[in-house]
């Protein structure tokens, strides 16, 4: 069929497509490249990166499936997707792991050359049961087989290279041809692989090699009767201004590097590589010319260790990890709250516990935020809400915990870290600059100098840069003497000073913004989340809404903490339901704070919630209490 025969492109609303492959099959590269030519069209967008855990799983089994969903619409959204329209399956593992997740009617596009009677048998199948025969799977699923490799090689045959060089560049193969379908411009990714092959890797032929391949999946879409239709997706209408496209990690490392200037301070990251952390540390190291500074430690200990005598010495300092990592910068942790210093925790969020699924998602260090700690050790805790919102949040974490003298711990979690959606560049200048509440201290006056007199607002003490003439003190992680510093044995004294480390964390509440209830604010009925659930409660109180329910929605960013009214509002509901990746620890402190008989929807499968799970999750909790 020509190109002049097929239908102009049609239009649809939403469209989800996944590259799902082998980890060495360039999947995370196809998504990527695939997200940025749609974020040049303008449509709102969100992504969802997943990858085998092990670093080289044997090829062509189900335990090295990689895959990149991106999800994007004329109009906006909040999730990746529950299911996926399309699926680009480049052999039979990624074919087994992700069927399941495509709708009743999708399509699946697959490198038949790939499905083999090896590959079959690696995959778990027989070696005369292939799935793309299957009657029952062509009946659901609307399966789309193309010699992907056979047409690379073709298509590559007079560039010199080896046979697994070549086979390297199917995955731009998939990508050309997806972007075919959606009407994507091919000009983006072409300009990356000469700007990374050609210019920085002095790779120009390999660069052309991708390039020759991205446009042969494109020509095929034209010549193929296989898929006889094209789609469109209109821009979304978001507000004005510049966009570019962002993952969490991304926004927490620009966060950081803006908060230090807001400051006027050097912010130092210390980290030791973690999933799916590392690229705070990534990120950092490439801000140099910005005075970020960077240190990979040889531990988790001595990466927050390094972090703390950052801020002893006067500048911002931050360290990063994820669950287990956390674990063992607990002791560390308390000592800065001895010490009462600042300090910034990043932990994104992995399946846990121990090593557990280490590239997959969950909300289970909430507790472990709070009292993870010896003794009575409280910290700020914040949470992003979605992957911009890290940019936000690194920002406003400098600014609470020099306020309050005490470490911060940011929640974020791997599907905000990895995930990316648009976001609106700020103007840095419009962002207010961050007071330094407790100044670098001055000798007190004819006296000897009391490090832990306090501000009487903000109940912090005073800011004592090493060195300083007239500033001498004790440190360490025995117990204070209030005012002095002094080492103290006596119990009165204990329980003032922690009563005094709690009560001005608390006094954050008095500047932190309160919590804003959304919706149909009258209801009976309130759905509360936190952190990285923000989209699909959102989309799934939408839809209970457009049936005929009325709930009322609120997200918390700020746990410790909670917003000043938050009290208030759970009051005024006779139902409360919170949502959670994890078996209910926003829930059980909630109950325990507010003595109200909290509602939960849970689930811990490494993943974040899909919108239909939770809106049957919300519809049981509404019927069981009304039965």
């Amino acid at each position: 069929m020509s190109q002049k025969t097929k239908p102009c492109p049609t239009p649809v609303e939403s469209v989800a497509v996944r590259f799902a492959g082998d980890s060495g099959d360039g999947m995370q590269l196809a998504g990527g490249q695939f997200t940025s030519a749609t974020a040049i069209l303008g449509n709102d967008f969100a992504t969802f990166p997943d990858y085998p855990a092990e670093i080289r799983a044997p090829r062509g089994t189900t335990f090295g499936v990689s895959g990149f969903q991106v999800h994007f619409a004329s109009h906006a959204i909040h999730t990746p997707g529950d299911s996926v329209d399309v699926l680009v399956t480049m052999n039979p593992a990624a074919f087994k792991m992700n069927t399941g997740d495509v709708r009743q009617g999708g399509m699946i596009i697959a490198d038949e050359d790939e499905f083999t009677k090896v590959n079959l048998k690696k995959a778990g199948y027989g070696p005369d049961e292939s799935p793309l025969a299957d009657e029952v799977l062509g009946q659901r699923f609307r399966i789309v087989t193309v010699p992907i490799s056979r047409m690379v090689r073709e298509a590559l045959a007079e560039s010199g290279r080896s046979a697994k060089e070549i086979d390297r560049c199917r995955n731009m193969f998939a990508l050309g041809l997806v972007c075919w379908m959606y009407d994507r411009p091919l000009e983006p990714t072409i300009d990356w692989l000469e700007s990374y092959f050609g210019a920085r890797k002095k790779l120009p032929d390999v660069a052309a090699m991708n390039v020759t391949a991205l446009k042969a999946g494109w020509a095929f879409g034209e010549t193929t009767e296989a898929i006889p239709q094209r789609y469109t997706v209109a821009p979304a209408e978001l507000p004005a201004g510049v966009y570019r496209k962002i993952s969490g990690n991304e926004a927490m490392v620009l966060g950081l590097a803006v908060a230090g200037e807001k400051i006027g301070k050097q912010v130092s990251y210390c980290g030791y590589p973690i999933t799916p952390a590392s690229d705070l540390l990534h990120g950092l190291a490439g801000l140099k010319r910005f005075g970020v500074q960077t240190f990979q430690a040889e531990d988790e200990i001595a990466a927050v260790a390094a972090a703390i005598g950052v801020s002893y010495a006067g500048g911002i300092g931050v360290t990063g990890t994820s669950g287990p990592g956390l674990a063992l910068k607990g002791e560390a942790m308390g000592l800065a709250v001895m010490l009462e210093l600042p300090l910034i925790v990043v932990d994104v969020q992995r399946a846990g516990p121990a090593t557990g699924m280490p590239t997959k998602t969950e909300q289970t260090d909430l507790l472990q935020a709070f009292y993870g700690r010896s003794g009575e050790a409280p910290c700020i805790v914040l949470a992003a809400s979605s992957p911009a919102d890290c940019f936000e949040i690194a920002i406003e974490a400098v600014r609470l915990s020099t306020r309050a003298m005490c470490p911060a711990i940011v929640l974020s979690d791997a599907a905000i870290a990895n995930g990316a959606e648009p976001w609106l560049v700020p103007d840095v200048s419009s962002i207010s600059p961050i007071p330094c509440s407790h100044p670098e201290a001055q000798p007190d006056s004819d006296e000897q100098f009391e490090p832990y007199r306090r501000d009487p607002e903000t109940g912090a003490r005073r800011w004592a840069i090493p060195g300083t003439p007239g500033l001498e003190h004790r440190v360490g992680g025995l117990e204070k003497q209030d005012v002095t510093g002094d080492v103290s044995y006596d119990g009165p004294n204990h329980e003032h000073m922690i009563a005094h480390r709690a009560a001005k964390v608390a006094r954050l509440a008095d500047i932190i913004p309160p919590i804003e209830v959304g919706g149909d604010v009258a209801a009976d009925t309130l759905v509360l989340g936190w952190g990285g659930t923000a989209g699909a409660i959102l989309s799934a109180v939408n839809r209970l809404r457009d049936e005929g329910a009325t709930l009322a929605i609120a997200h918390l960013r700020h746990l410790n903490p909670f917003p000043s009214n938050l009290g208030e509002v759970l009051g005024r509901y006779r139902r409360v339901i919170v949502p959670e990746i994890n078996s209910g620890q926003l829930r059980l402190l909630l109950r325990g704070r507010f003595l109200v008989d909290v509602r939960g929807v849970n689930v811990i499968q490494g993943r974040g919630f899909h919108v239909e799970e939770l809106v049957e999750g919300i519809r049981a909790e509404m019927a069981e209490e009304a039965s």
